[in-house]
């Protein structure tokens, strides 16, 4: 036993001598990404959740709440869920076939770490630049446009396609969501035994008898998920959907930048309601994706 420089008290050898030595400093490490979450996270989401039930003075409103259900802005909305739907459905679909054969396929040893590298790229390339990529690419005078058109004899925009429209933003899209769907499959593919295969083999079973009884039960939780995901990122997208189409094509974001920012639609208590209409459509998409990747992991476990 010995006694405490403070107190006096007999403290066992071992012991705590103060309050500081009952601290767990690891903590600190912690401490700058709290503090970025805070300032940069929380706040702002609080700042525009009390925001969409006041209006210009400041005053308790439900007016903002009840402008959401217009139909220029139910529109809005719709034509977001449809163009995240699309492009999630797409690239988790193009994405869970790259991802297979990068992972399970036999291929060259290089591919898989080329691939994965480049998929951590592109999944975070977007905004201004991504959308001149493709303007400078697939527009009116882009150069795979001009080549189709020299070499072929082909004109894409006769075809009915735009660049700015609908399904030119979804292509856009893709570019970083089929990236995205393979980083995040590539772990879930690696949980798939070899030896589940082969004992499937073994015992009679077919190609399609391991994908309906082994391989798609292990699966179907990340490529859902992933999915789930996918929607989600697409319809928080606001930079890539501005720089590419502006004000052609009324997305949500859009409409809410126009809110806050325009001179003409300029409501900002409208669209912090905008905002958070979307902060509860993407949440519902993210509570999904944790929920089955929790169910994927103790599916593997």
């Amino acid at each position: 036993m010995a006694l405490s420089a403070q107190t006096g008290v007999a403290v066992a050898p071992g012991a705590p001598s103060s309050i500081l030595d009952r601290i767990s400093w690891s903590w600190l490490g912690l401490a700058p990404f709290m503090i970025f979450a805070i300032l940069f996270l929380i706040a702002p989401t609080a700042i525009l959740m009390i925001g969409a039930f006041q209006d210009s003075a400041g005053h308790f409103t439900l007016v903002n709440i009840q402008n959401l259900f217009q139909p220029s802005v139910l529109d809005a909305y719709w034509i977001s869920i449809e163009i995240s739907a699309a492009s999630s459905l797409l690239g988790a679909a193009i994405g869970f076939l790259l991802a297979w054969a990068v992972v399970k396929g036999a291929l060259p040893g290089w591919i898989r770490p080329t691939v994965l590298t480049f998929s951590g790229v592109a999944s975070n390339f977007a905004g201004v630049p991504l959308a001149f990529a493709f303007l400078a690419t697939l527009g009116r005078v882009g150069l795979v446009t001009i080549l189709l058109r020299t070499f072929t004899g082909f004109d894409l925009y006769s075809t009915g396609f735009n660049i700015l429209s609908f399904w030119g933003l979804t292509l856009t899209y893709l570019y970083f969501q089929i990236p995205l769907m393979v980083l995040i499959l590539a772990p879930a593919l690696d949980g798939l035994r070899t030896e589940w295969r082969e004992a499937c083999d073994s015992l009679g079973g077919t190609a399609w008898h391991y994908w309906r009884d082994i391989a798609l039960p292990v699966l179907w939780p990340s490529v859902f998920g992933a999915a789930l995901l996918l929607f989600a990122n697409a319809f928080g997208a606001v930079a890539t959907a501005y720089a590419l189409t502006g004000s052609s094509l009324d997305i949500v974001p859009i409409v809410l930048y126009a809110q806050i920012r325009g001179d003409v639609l300029h409501d900002q208590n409208l669209g912090y309601a905008l905002a958070l209409g979307m902060i509860i459509i993407t949440g519902v998409s993210n509570a999904g994706y944790i929920w089955l990747r929790g169910r994927a992991e103790r599916g593997r476990a």
